[in-house]
């Protein structure tokens, strides 16, 4: 077992949570449930003002529509369950709005976060690929046989339909056009309405005696503060208000923002962009049927790579927005910092308003040719992309989280590295960043692949981090449009 590196003397000392995406969320409450009673989170976006909602000026990961939440990991059975774990707290929430009991201003007993509507993983061949393959033989070890479906097996077809999600077995009607359509189906599986989600968790939160600090100089860091000259022992934070806090321990979980607050993190982790699209589907369009969650399953498209692929998308929701992202190419934003070392900082519709909403044309281009391919309906009803923006992740090199104190720094952990796979596991994630920080059995599986690390000279990463503006993928270098434009912009 880990020594804890912070300096506790009681539960009662003060913890500060930077950053209320869900990383910072899930350690509230975990935290809170666990005994600590004076936890206080800060951000620098009010989310009591704009709820989560991107539209209203939130520009965080965790601010979205919809992410996918899927028991299939391949052979990583450590994410398979502890997603089996997420899901059924998933549906204690549901069950929890449906009561009517405490809801969040704004929401009501027919809100839902997790929609069950099944994930179909297709490859685009007539085999499946590895990962998919993989998934489905840990699944069914783990007794899952009924929940990891082929789509082209006679026997699993009639599982789907008795699953009610015959839908999901051809979502692209690809065996009426002579394609195949063999692809894996997890019926566990669906997507988080993920800004009801974190406004859901953030109730919850407070309700455990979780005090916030959100949007302006007051929410905002300005800098870590140290104890010693060194800067070996962390004693609180400073907000941009010159306000200084004191904490016991301080968690720095800022998403895309973290590397740049936390220069440690170099050679670990690196801020990339993904790119999203979307299609609104009029309410009275014979669309909205055909795309609602009843009738569409989230999906993951040619996600192994290759040409046109890593593509996802969900079900239109209730306002018609049908969402469709791409991280085949994974953007980064170098820039030159205070320190004279360049790193990828986040660059949004909020933050840079001249460049409202565009995404790099090569995105646009690939997620277009899928819509044409793939849902060929959208164009027969005259419609397409309407409206595109980049969603900013943090990835490590290695594609786990990384949840760790910061070496040589007392009281101060990071929980970060999202890498794209994260949010499935609010209601359950703080639990082990709670176990970190405690020292709580760090040795096993899936935590002791969040710990601090390093690359290992001659393996090959899974994600090619921290290529400054020598980099393949550097928006700057890159053609940026709007939906339906094709202008060149430069950041």
């Amino acid at each position: 077992m880990a020594e804890p590196r912070a300096a506790f003397t009681t539960k009662a000392a003060p913890v500060l949570i930077v950053g209320a995406g869900i990383f910072g969320l899930s350690t509230a409450i975990h935290a809170a449930r666990r005994g600590y009673t004076n936890i206080t989170v800060y951000d620098h976006q009010n989310y009591e003002k704009n709820q989560y909602e991107f539209e209203e000026g939130c520009d965080a990961a965790s601010a979205d529509i919809n992410k996918i939440v899927r028991t299939a990991y391949g052979d990583q059975v450590e994410y398979q369950e502890m997603c089996t774990e997420a899901i059924n707290e998933w549906l204690k929430w549901n069950t929890e709005l449906a009561s009517g009991n405490d809801l969040p201003p704004h929401m009501s007993s027919k809100d839902r976060v997790f929609i069950n509507n099944g994930c179909t993983s297709l490859n685009g061949t007539t085999s499946m690929h590895n990962y998919d393959i993989d998934s489905i033989a840990s699944m069914r070890a783990a007794g899952l046989k009924n929940s990891a479906l082929i789509t082209s097996d006679k026997q699993d077809q009639s599982e789907a339909k008795r699953q009610g999600l015959a839908f999901a077995i051809d979502p692209f009607n690809r065996q009426k056009r002579g394609l195949p359509y063999t692809s894996l189906l997890d019926t566990t599986a669906g997507y988080a309405i993920a800004h009801k989600a974190c406004w859901l968790a953030l109730h919850k939160a407070k309700r455990l005696g979780v005090h916030f600090v959100l949007g302006g100089h007051k929410g905002t860091l300005k800098e870590l503060c140290y104890k010693d000259k060194a800067q070996t022992e962390i004693s609180g934070i400073t907000t941009m208000d010159g306000k200084f806090h004191a904490g016991s321990l301080v968690l720095v979980a800022c998403g895309g923002w973290t590397p740049s607050l936390v220069t440690e993190l170099d050679g670990l982790c690196e801020t990339t962009a993904g790119s999203v699209a979307f299609v609104k589907i009029p309410r009275g369009s014979t669309l909205f049927e055909r795309f609602s969650p009843e009738n569409f399953p989230t999906f993951m498209y040619k996600m192994g790579g290759g040409k046109n692929g890593g593509l996802y998308g969900f079900a239109r929701d209730d306002r018609g927005q049908m969402k469709i992202g791409y991280r085949g190419t994974k953007y980064t934003n170098p820039t030159m910092q205070a320190d004279g070392k360049v790193r990828s900082v986040p660059v949004t519709r909020w933050t840079r308003p001249f460049h409202t909403s565009q995404i790099p044309g090569h995105a646009l281009n690939i997620i277009n040719q899928f819509i044409d391919e793939e849902l060929p309906e959208i164009r027969a009803e005259g419609l397409g992309v309407t409206s595109t923006r980049l969603c900013w992740y943090t990835d490590t090199f290695d594609d786990h989280y990384l949840i760790d104190y910061v070496p040589g720094k007392k009281n101060l952990m990071v929980a970060t590295g999202g890498s794209g796979h994260a949010f499935k596991f609010l209601p359950v994630i703080g639990r082990h960043v709670v176990d970190i920080w405690e020292g709580k059995e760090t040795n096993t599986l899936p935590k002791k692949n969040w710990l601090w690390r390093k690359q290992v000279m001659g393996e090959t990463p899974y994600n090619v981090i921290m290529q400054g503006h020598d980099g393949p993928n550097v928006l700057s270098n890159s053609n940026l449009v709007s939906a339906g434009v094709q202008n060149m912009a430069k950041l």
